[in-house]
């Protein structure tokens, strides 16, 4: 059985790999929906499982939640990896799809289930109001409505994604850092049909100016969104120039 010392090592291995590729995909770009990662073998296999982590860091085990809504269809990949990497761990999640046409969900039935809705890449940039579900508005703050998840019956827990702006929440009150170092955030949403407004956890997996840096170490501490926290200068060195030399390698063959 894999002791917690080595588990936490391979699943900073892990987080190290994906941020390396995410790093790839995002250069030159101000925005990517990141499918060269999320449809990539090797992207698809960590997805998953460092989400999931990403998750139980800011306080949400597989037990508190039932199944991940894909709010975009960049997120579809992401959350058929979280599925399979829960299955992996003895868990059983659902996946679902937000679908506007009509409007409902694609996928099981989420009446009475705990959700948390996930998406690619959440920012100041984000290029995401093709989803009606999804807002930019008031100087890019991200504002959610959930008219169609309560239709379905649902409970949405979190709103959690690949990359996000850190940037966007700082000095804005809305930012808790908890024991762990997991950086909490609250985002404003509001039901269309009744117009109430309630705060919901946010959940970044990786910040997207920590990633445009490269394999620069955290200046803040083992922040969740952070892809080399926790480890030493060299150990970061090594990881980056190994990932970089696998990433170059694949590019070359394709």
């Amino acid at each position: 059985m894999m002791s917690q010392q080595a588990s936490e090592e391979s699943d900073d291995i892990s987080r190290t790999s994906l941020a390396r590729q995410l790093s790839a995909a995002m250069e030159g770009k101000s925005f990517s929906e990141l499918s060269a990662v999320t449809f990539d073998h090797r992207g698809a296999a960590l997805v998953g499982s460092v989400f999931l982590e990403t998750l139980k860091r800011c306080g949400y085990a597989l037990s508190d939640f039932d199944a991940v809504g894909a709010l975009t269809s960049a997120a579809v990949p992401i959350v058929d990896s979280i599925v399979h990497a829960a299955a992996s761990m003895g868990g059983a999640l659902d996946a679902f799809v937000m679908d506007f046409v009509f409007p409902s969900i694609k996928g099981p039935s989420i009446d009475g289930k705990r959700v948390i809705l996930i998406d690619s890449w959440l920012g100041e940039k984000s290029y995401i109001q093709t989803s009606s579900l999804v807002t930019l508005r008031n100087g890019n703050e991200l504002g959610l409505d959930f008219g169609v998840i309560a239709k379905e019956g649902a409970t949405v827990i979190a709103i959690a994604t690949l990359i996000g702006s850190r940037r966007q929440f700082m000095g804005a009150g809305k930012v808790d850092a908890g024991d762990d170092g997991a950086r909490k955030f609250e985002i404003e949403t509001v039901n269309p049909a009744t117009q109430e407004h309630a705060a919901i956890p946010f959940v970044m997996v990786y910040d997207e100016d920590s990633l445009r840096a490269g394999s620069n170490p955290c200046t803040d501490g083992d922040d969740a969104s952070t892809p080399h926290a926790g480890r030493s200068n060299v150990e970061r060195n090594d990881a980056a120039a190994t990932d970089a030399q696998e990433i170059n390698a694949r590019d070359s063959a394709r």
